[in-house]
């Protein structure tokens, strides 16, 4: 019987929501990683990460931490940092996981890639919801036939926080990384792309509707796909009432589904990975399939955030695929940038 590997060790380069919702709680909860270093120059969240995660050395710059102390860096700084930091990490020999959105332009996210190809370490992009359970769910019933010959798929994800932001989302522009298309909308067309394939054409609006906004909050993109297919999508950060999370259309059947996956809430809130109920939707909460009249509820899949890093880690100790291949994350960057190229400032 073979040793198990040594735990991946781990260091996670900013604390905001996404280091200490997206990323730190499920590195805590898998034994193949131990989180040694925590980075963050901000005292409040340094202090919030030294109780959280007191095993962890809480340290302000990555560079004072010897590289022969980590195996993997996780990327969770402001967009605009996503690429230096991450070809200054690949530079010191650590494996690289980058949040979205995976870089700025398409030019930095090649780049980066090919850093990583030079020096020989993996470098991979977290696009979480790509285990989001209504995702699941619907990836399910495309694969099974339920719902067929889909002429349009529309996705939304909208929130309402018309008043305040953290400080660099309310001041980021577009060139920085900032604005809802980056934000939320790599989440959306990376699903998109992942079920109906390469895009053809694309037709954005954009608003920025808060004053003095540096960057658009409230965007609809269409895309047509190779495939066929017609991907309608909504993003908003300023929608006091949400449509429907998803809706899609086939030439028998359809499926609607109205509340956004509960894992995010749930984590910030304190739920760990380990939990029993972690990532399972109540009745309330699923899709509906069928026609007018005759559609009946889907128990949603179960949510698996916790699959990204399970995923990682059989691809770092026994070379299985990246969780998610960086290249389709700087496809989705090369939309972004085609959508602002239409609206130019």
């Amino acid at each position: 019987m073979s040793a198990r590997p040594a735990p991946i060790r781990t260091g996670i380069i900013g604390f905001g929501l996404a280091g200490r919702v997206f990323h730190a709680p499920f590195i805590a909860a898998n034994t193949d990683y131990c989180l040694e270093v925590i980075i963050t120059n901000d005292a409040d969240r340094a202090q919030q990460a030294q109780r959280s995660y007191p095993r962890a050395r809480i340290v302000g710059d990555i560079r004072s931490v010897p590289s022969c102390d980590l195996d993997l860096v996780i990327v969770a700084s402001p967009p605009e940092t996503h690429g230096q930091v991450a070809m200054e990490a690949l530079e010191r020999g650590f494996a690289v996981v980058i949040d979205k959105p995976f870089a700025v332009t398409q030019a930095e996210g090649l780049a980066v890639i090919s850093q990583a190809n030079r020096v020989g370490k993996p470098v991979t992009a977290f696009h979480n919801r790509r285990w989001d359970a209504d995702y699941l769910t619907v990836r399910e019933l495309l694969a099974s036939g339920a719902v067929a010959d889909v002429h349009r798929f529309e996705s939304r994800f909208e929130t309402f926080k018309p008043d305040t932001a953290k400080a660099w989302k309310a001041h980021a522009t577009p060139k920085q990384g900032g604005g809802v298309l980056y934000d939320l909308g790599s989440h959306l067309i990376d699903q998109a792309l992942l079920l109906f394939g390469p895009v053809q054409d694309i037709y954005s609006e954009l608003t920025t509707c808060r004053p003095g906004g540096a960057a658009p909050d409230d965007a609809f993109v269409a895309l047509r796909h190779e495939s066929g297919v017609r991907t309608h999508l909504w993003m908003s950060t300023v929608a006091a009432q949400r449509g429907a999370r998803f809706r899609v259309l086939g030439a028998r059947s359809a499926y609607t589904k109205w509340h956004l996956d509960g894992q995010e809430a749930a984590l910030d809130a304190g739920a760990r990975p380990t939990d029993e109920d972690y990532g399972v939707e109540p009745p309330a909460s699923w899709g509906r399939l069928g026609v007018d009249g005759a559609a009946k509820p889907v128990p949603s899949l179960r949510g698996q955030y916790d699959r990204f890093y399970a995923l990682l880690s059989d691809s770092l100790h026994r070379g299985a695929p990246l969780p998610v291949d960086p290249r389709d994350a700087v496809n989705v960057t090369a939309i972004i940038e085609q959508i602002h190229a239409q609206h130019p400032a």
